[in-house]
């Protein structure tokens, strides 16, 4: 059976899919800037689906501190 951070871990995976241009390999340290290369309104889009999705809101402050997949399974987790 997957514990709860693994399902969110794949959670968060379906949900960068879409925006997953260059195909990148998804793993906890993925970077959003450095390896899926998103910009600011891709990062804005992104996190809309990860807060409708969990139901959850995040702040910009805790925006600016996720820098890689792992970092922000960690957030949704606290947060959810």
């Amino acid at each position: 059976m997957m514990t709860d951070r693994a399902t969110t871990f794949a959670s968060v995976k379906t949900l960068i899919e879409p925006f997953n241009a260059k195909g990148v390999e998804l793993t906890e340290n993925t970077t959003f800037a450095g390896d899926l290369e998103w910009d600011s309104l891709t990062v804005m889009d992104f996190v809309a689906s990860i807060e409708d999705e969990f139901d959850i809101v995040i702040t910009m402050n805790q925006q600016a501190e996720i820098e890689t997949v792992g970092q922000l399974v960690d957030a949704v987790q606290e947060l959810k």
